[in-house]
């Protein structure tokens, strides 16, 4: 679920600081480089959510998810960067993301679904996540400071991008990039998925048979565009 959005930034800015958009010598350059690098993640997920390549869909989000977060690294670096305005622009209704979920949600199933610590220094239980809801959250926060870059609000994409980053979309791909490292390490290491034990909570399958359907899906779909044969009992 992405983040609420703050419609007064006036207590959390320096009113005496100007927009700074980059430590990079031409700040225009940081600009435009965070932006291609978030326009080629929409674009390259809208592609492997049409299905046309299947068998290539987690090697291609494992590739596209590392990418963005470089970008998100970038700006997590960053010192606070600064919108011209107090207020938020409102940027219009937000593109619906719910095909493009279903649409991710059938093609990773059923190793869609896997296990989460939201945050590393509370002890807390592990939580059932999907891979296709990160990816469409993450796109939402993505659309959404991309709409001030296309209006011409750079500052403002600027710092959606970072608040974002640092309160959602961050730690939502980061649990995702996670989840797919882990399904192509099982691949490439020859070794199977443990017991999906409580994680499917939309299905009456047993843990066995999750087991085998979720190691028949890596051996079909993911071994093969990474150059592996897969072994058969």
């Amino acid at each position: 679920m992405s983040e609420a959005k703050p419609e007064n930034r006036g207590q959390d800015r320096d009113e005496d600081r100007t927009p700074d958009r980059g430590q990079d010598r031409s700040p225009d350059d940081f600009a435009v480089q965070i932006a291609d690098q978030v326009e080629s993640f929409l674009v390259a997920v809208t592609e492997v959510a049409k299905g046309d390549e299947p068998d290539s869909a987690v090697p291609y989000l494992l590739l596209e998810v590392s990418q963005l977060l470089l970008a998100g690294g970038r700006l997590g670096a960053h010192e606070d960067i600064v919108p011209e305005e107090r207020y938020e622009p409102d940027t219009g209704p937000e593109p619906d993301v719910d095909e493009l979920r279903m649409r991710l949600a059938r093609l990773l199933d059923p190793v869609d679904v896997y296990s989460e610590v939201f945050d590393p220094y509370a002890r807390s239980a592990p939580v059932a996540c999907r891979i296709s809801d990160d990816i469409a959250d993450v796109v939402t926060d993505l659309r959404h400071g991309m709409a001030h870059y296309r209006a011409g609000r750079i500052s403002e994409a600027l710092w959606w991008w970072q608040f974002s980053y640092l309160s959602n979309w961050g730690p939502t791909a980061s649990a995702s990039l996670r989840a797919l490292q882990s399904l192509v390490a099982h691949v490439r290491l020859d070794t199977p998925l443990d017991e999906l034990e409580g994680l499917d909570t939309d299905t009456d399958a047993d843990d066995l048979q999750l087991e085998r359907e979720a190691g028949a899906v890596m051996a079909a779909e993911i071994a093969a565009p990474l150059g592996i044969k897969p072994t058969h009992d």
